[in-house]
Parts: structure tokens; C-alpha cells; sequence
């Protein structure tokens, strides 16, 4: 029968169900591990499931939700040829824009787009996602991985996930609670976690002509080991915070920067003073700006510059939460303080230079 009689199929045109069911096989052992009590059923149905029942216990619940990916992040990861690190990056883009208004990450589901299902990498991917869920005590209960022959090459993909979190309406955090007086709390992120790749790359790759194998000094290993350092996520040192002291807001620095991020929980009223001489932003920083040419302001504006979580707490309250933090392994300082506005506009300000 000549190819222009045989009748089509799913498979002819580029989508393989076996390696799909050998995906799924392959990713279950994983999945079980990233559970909570309240979780019914397993993987394999069509909805996950998650008992509401364990929500009688708040007196007026709020449910959280946030989706997110990790933008072009995945191609260092297709590159490199190690995908599971970039689950969590897909976790702590969730679950700590989840726990910004105090909620509690309670689940996420992931979606996960390739050009053609690889059985054992896609099983990489959500490994990841498990092991960041757990790390973030939430549940993973479900996802779906999708094959788009056509769209995409065979070795391209894309992920991203969505996660529900809770928190008591009196204990709700944000802008709301923000006094004068108040300090910022930093916390030290992990690298460039998973926002300005772009750049990143552009400045990396296409202008300095690096290479993924290229022994960084600086870095103490190589540009690709060190551009794949999955995000921190803060989710349970957060909520540890709220548990030992006053807190009135989170910052989540991702895309945007650390002043555009903190400006979101900022009030009118209000303005957030920032030292850059409190802390020395890691050695990739200053290897981006340098090999592009890139001035601060624009590094600043595209990536976390060493922060990746602020905590805005009264004054009185910073030595218990800066000790909470270093209890769990969290390097924290004092970085600024809130004061008035007054006629200016700008909601956060960065005064002096990093120290070296």
C-alpha cells in the first residue's frame, strides 16, 4: 500500500501514546512522595483530589492561587541535558508567590510541552516538581504532559504549574499592615533563580560567545552548573517567620527586580529605603554586567541581584526573624528601612553601593 492510501493515525502524525504511559509509569514513584494527609486517590484520574474538609479548622479560610513557569530557563536545561532541576524552579515560582500574603502552599499541578514525549526526561521533569514540593510541604496531585509534534522540535519543551495555598483572613499579609518604622529583611538567593534569562543569555551566549563547559573562576565551576542552581524556595521559612514573630509583608523578588517586586506590598504613603552596601551580590551578577556591558539600573530592573525573598517586620520583631531564618539555614540581613513618602514618588529607593 503506497504512503498516499494508508490511512492516517496519531502516531503518523507525530504524537507516540506508548511513550506517554511509559512517561506516566516512570514519574508515580515520585509523585507519591510529594503528598499530604489530605490528598485522595492517586495519579491517573482526570482531577486530583484534595479533602476540603482539613480547611474547618480556619475560622474565615482564604484560598491563595498562582500559576507560573520558568521562562527560558528550560533551555539551559535542554542544553545541559538535566531536567531535573528545573522543577524547582517551577515550585519555587508558585508556592513563594503563594506564601507573599502568608497562605499555606497546600498542591500544585504542572503542565509539562514537548515536541516528543522522551519517557525517562520527562520523568526528570516532574521528579524535580516532586522533590520541590516537598521541600515547599505542598502536594503535587496531578498535571498533564503534552506532545506537539510540529510546534515544537523533538528536544524542545516548556513547563509551567499552578498551585492553591491557604491562609486566616486575620492573618492575611500585605501593604495593609506596612508602618513606618518597619525594617526589610533580605534573604539570600540561591543565584539568578529563574527570571532574565533572557539577558542572561543574550549577554552570555550571543555577545561574550561563553560556552555552557566553560570553567568560570569566579564561580568556582563551570557557567552551566552554575546558570542551572535551582531556585531557593522559601515557602516553610516563611511561614516558620509568621509562626515566631510580627510579620506585615513578603516580597518575592522575581522578573522585575527587587524594587519593583517590593513596591507591591509598599503603600501610598509609604516608601522603602534599600542599602545596597548590607550585602555583596554573588559572583554571576557582576559577570553578566560586565561581559554585556550591562549598567546596575538595568541589571536591577531584570534580576534578583542576590535577594530573593524580602520580609517587612516592625522593628522590634527583626532579631527574632533574622535568627528564625538562621536557624533553618537562611542567610539574612537588615537591608533597609520604611519611612515616609512624603512628595516623592518613588516607592522604593536603593541607596549606596554593594560592598565588594
Amino acid at each position: 500500500m503506497s504512503p498516499e492510501t494508508t490511512g492516517a493515525s496519531y502516531a503518523s502524525a507525530g504524537v507516540d501514546i506508548e511513550a506517554g504511559d511509559r512517561a506516566v509509569e516512570l514519574m508515580k514513584e515520585w509523585v507519591k512522595k510529594a503528598t499530604r494527609p489530605e490528598v485522595v486517590g492517586g495519579l491517573g484520574g482526570f482531577a486530583g483530589l484534595f479533602d476540603a474538609s482539613a480547611l474547618k479548622r480556619y475560622e474565615r479560610p482564604l484560598l491563595a492561587s498562582a500559576t507560573d513557569g520558568v521562562g527560558t530557563k528550560v533551555d539551559i536545561a535542554r542544553r545541559m541535558g538535566v531536567y531535573d532541576t528545573i522543577g524547582h524552579d517551577l515550585v519555587g515560582m508558585v508556592v513563594d508567590d503563594l506564601v507573599v500574603c502568608g497562605a499555606e502552599p497546600l498542591f500544585m499541578t504542572d503542565y509539562i510541552c514537548v515536541g516528543k514525549v522522551h519517557p525517562e526526561r520527562v520523568a526528570a521533569i516532574v521528579k524535580g516538581i516532586a522533590e520541590g514540593c516537598t521541600l515547599a510541604g505542598c502536594a503535587l496531585i496531578g498535571g498533564e504532559t503534552a506532545e506537539h509534534p510540529g510546534l515544537l522540535g523533538a528536544d524542545e519543551f516548556d513547563v509551567a504549574g499552578a498551585g492553591t495555598g491557604v491562609v486566616e483572613a486575620d492573618r492575611l499579609l500585605g501593604a495593609d499592615l506596612i508602618r513606618k518604622g518597619d525594617v526589610v529583611i533580605a534573604m539570600a538567593s540561591s543565584g539568578l533563580h529563574s527570571n532574565g534569562y533572557s539577558l542572561v543569555r543574550h549577554v552570555l551566549f550571543d555577545r561574550a560567545r561563553w560556552t555552557l563547559d566553560r570553567e568560570v573562576p569566579e564561580l568556582g565551576r563551570t557557567l552551566g552548573e552554575e546558570l542551572l542552581e535551582p531556585t531557593r524556595i522559601y515557602s516553610l521559612d516563611c511561614l516558620a517567620l509568621t509562626r515566631t514573630t510580627e510579620v506585615h509583608a513578603f516580597s518575592h523578588i522575581t522578573g522585575g527586580g527587587l524594587a519593583n517586586n517590593l513596591a507591591r506590598v509598599i503603600p501610598g504613603h509609604l516608601r522603602a529605603e534599600i542599602d545596597r552596601s548590607t550585602w555583596t551580590p554573588g559572583a554571576v551578577f557582576g559577570l553578566v554586567g560586565e561581559a554585556g556591558g550591562v549598567e546596575r539600573h538595568e541589571l536591577e530592573k531584570t534580576l534578583n541581584m542576590g535577594v530573593g525573598m524580602m520580609a517587612v517586620v516592625p522593628r522590634e520583631s527583626a532579631d527574632a526573624a533574622l535568627t528564625t531564618l538562621a536557624d533553618r539555614g537562611v542567610e539574612s540581613w537588615v537591608a533597609g528601612e520604611i519611612t515616609e513618602r512624603g512628595d516623592r514618588t518613588e516607592a522604593v529607593v536603593l541607596n549606596g553601593d554593594h560592598t565588594a
